[in-house]
């Protein structure tokens, strides 16, 4: 049980969690829906973290544990999973949780009316995963074949299958004003403002300790900062040219941990302008990545080159790395006859780091006769464009980041089917690389699948569809008068929202 005497920080006489205590969290951009079967974006993962739970979570060792499942058994031949789920679980209007939810939720995502991203999770080499009700309380999973990243995809929010059963779930209003079985309770959304979550009382896990949660929108990294410092929100993220002063200001607490995430210039292989392979390796032979992270990170990243991150099992680093040489990029592009090369990179308002980089971008290839414009865009604005369910897409490149799930499979991100309505927005290609994805997939062994990858991140960096750029260290200042926190790492401080607290 978790002990209401708390040992405080040093800066604090021994102090109880104050039961009226509000934590005040920031978000880079605006939510764009609070449905975790249709949310693409992490601002809106963000928010739904605190309404929804899963079939199973994580925890600080990045295990898959129990959550809305007590407990799981799979069959010897790894096709049929059965979950057996906790039976005191109510949804926020008080109705019981049951398998019939877990079974609409899963169903619901491998519905082809439905727009989720999704699908492919539960989708094994074009055939879906079956889910049954066997009672109550237990659900189980029917495989076409044994599933490496299943019991990871297992984790995505539960939805209510009484208050979405007969909607068009795409335009519920649901989305907007949602119900889940999570530790705090959907109260309200000011678009463009804030979102309010409060405590759920009859949580499962236990009563949270904080009696409400508000996610201020405010897209500006030094405006979060200021807000930080001014004590008007409880964490943000620290910009490596704040890191020193940071450090040794009071009130506030410094973190840093690696994790699953990496940043990337995207192309559009549907414009001709990158069509060629030879023109994206051109850019990646301009491109200065020691110059990048060390301009706008000193020392709080390090130079990208694979689709993966150096915390993931499955990580690789003897890919073709593209070592600066302008000379190469000259030749390169004079090959594919794009030496008046232009072309338009997107970048999302309010993160400086990927603002710096488009500029600093701007000048290397300049060095290479290649004229690179650079837009701004609000975050939401800049998702309609790359998300837009068409072909081609109307961008020509694009600085984004993914932050990666526990498991290395990436068929949602690479494999060539899931594009234009899919996270391939890019929309990559190769056939090698489509059979080494439903390969990683179906392999079950660690060491093996390992070698799947490791070949899978070769070909792709040879392809250069990203020019992977920097994996960032994560940075983050947290108000003093906030305990309970996770300890540092992928999983990140808020791991257990239930268990944080405000200091009386």
């Amino acid at each position: 049980m978790f002990s209401l005497l708390i040992l405080a920080h040093p800066c604090h006489s021994l102090s109880l969690p104050d039961p009226e205590g509000a934590l005040r969290f920031s978000l880079g951009g605006e939510v764009s829906v609070l449905n975790p079967i249709l949310s693409t974006d992490s601002v809106s993962s963000a928010v739904e973290g605190a309404i929804f739970s899963g079939l199973v979570t994580v925890n600080e060792k990045l295990e898959m544990v129990p959550d809305l499942a007590e407990r799981w058994a799979v069959s010897p031949d790894g096709k049929t999973w059965t979950f057996h789920l906790r039976k005191n679980v109510r949804w926020h209007d008080g109705v019981p949780f049951t398998a019939a939810d877990v079974k609409f939720t899963f169903d619901s995502i491998l519905n082809p009316k439905v727009n989720s991203v999704r699908r492919s999770d539960f989708i094994i080499d074009g055939k879906p995963i079956e889910f049954r009700v066997v009672d109550r309380h237990t659900v189980q999973a029917l495989l076409p074949q044994p599933f490496a990243p299943f019991l990871i995809n297992a984790g995505i929010g539960i939805i209510p299958k009484h208050l979405l059963a007969d909607k068009d779930i795409n335009r519920a209003r649901f989305n907007r004003r949602p119900v889940g079985t999570g530790p705090f309770i959907f109260k309200e959304w000011r678009a463009g403002d804030r979102v309010t979550v409060e405590r759920n009382s009859g949580y499962y896990l236990g009563k949270p300790l904080l009696k409400q949660i508000v996610y201020k929108e405010i897209p500006d990294a030094n405006s979060r900062l200021v807000a930080l410092e001014a004590g008007e929100i409880d964490e943000a993220d620290i910009p490596p040219k704040d890191y020193t002063r940071m450090k040794a200001a009071r009130g506030v607490n410094v973190y840093e941990y690696d994790a699953l995430l990496y940043t990337y210039l995207g192309f559009n292989l549907a414009n001709p302008k990158f069509a060629d392979r030879r023109v994206r390796q051109a850019l990646a032979y301009a491109t200065d990545k020691k110059q990048l992270v060390g301009l706008i990170f000193r020392g709080l990243a390090s130079p990208a080159y694979a689709p993966s991150a150096p915390v993931s099992w499955a990580y690789s680093d003897r890919v073709p790395k593209y070592d600066y040489d302008p000379e190469k990029a000259r030749r390169l592009l004079k090959e594919a006859g794009k030496e008046n090369l232009e072309f338009t990179i997107l970048v999302n308002q309010g993160n400086k780091e990927r603002e710096k980089a488009a500029v600093i971008l701007q000048q290397q290839y300049k060095k290479v006769g290649v004229k690179v414009n650079v837009r701004v865009l609000e975050w939401s604005a800049l998702l309609k464009i790359v998300n837009a369910p068409k072909d081609p897409k109307d961008f020509e490149a694009v600085i984004m980041g993914w932050s990666l799930g526990l498991d290395p499979d990436a068929y949602a991100i690479w494999h060539s089917s899931q594009y234009p309505k899919g996270f391939n927005f890019v929309k990559y290609k190769n056939p090698a690389a489509d059979k080494l994805l439903e390969q990683g997939r179906t392999t079950i062994a660690r060491n093996r699948r390992r070698a799947v990858y490791r070949r899978l991140w070769d070909l792709i960096a040879a392809d250069q569809p990203y020019i992977f750029l920097w994996y960032p260290k994560i940075v983050t200042g947290v108000g003093e008068r906030v305990g309970g926190l996770s300890k540092p790492g992928p999983a990140g401080l808020f791991l257990h929202l239930e268990k944080v607290y405000i200091r009386k």
